[in-house]
């Protein structure tokens, strides 16, 4: 079993930035074959996925973020990064990391292709 715990949400005006972390412990040893992907729910919405990574390290995004976030792992840490610029007030939710066994292509973004998932963190953004 691998745990994720998230950290980093918090408040920021519109225009900000803040830099969210997701902590994998447990069973770790494999986590560098885990594709790790950001999503996000807000209140009353579907849960979404914003951004993604492969164990190659190769990023895909959603278009709302395109340009604005960047997602970044270090697996010697087992540490998920979401650096998110240039925040907009349809950037509050709460966000989750998420693990799932080599996850790729169109699947990228379904949350039921991933096993492992953090507590959540809030992200509100102010206009």
């Amino acid at each position: 079993q691998m745990q994720l715990v998230d950290s980093g949400g918090g408040s920021a005006q519109a225009g900000g930035s803040l830099r969210l972390s997701c902590a994998a412990s447990g069973y770790t040893w494999t986590y560098r074959f885990y594709t790790m992907t950001w999503f996000r729910q807000a209140p009353g919405k579907e849960r979404e996925g914003v951004a993604s990574i492969d164990s190659g390290g190769s990023p895909i995004y959603a278009d709302s973020v395109k340009g604005r976030f960047t997602i970044s792992r270090d697996n010697a840490k087992t540490t998920l990064y979401l650096q998110m610029n240039t925040l907009k007030p349809e950037d509050t939710a709460m966000y989750y990391c998420a693990a799932g066994w080599q996850v790729t292509g169109r699947r990228i973004f379904t949350a039921n292709e991933y096993n492992y998932w953090g507590q959540g963190t809030q992200v509100t953004v102010s206009s």
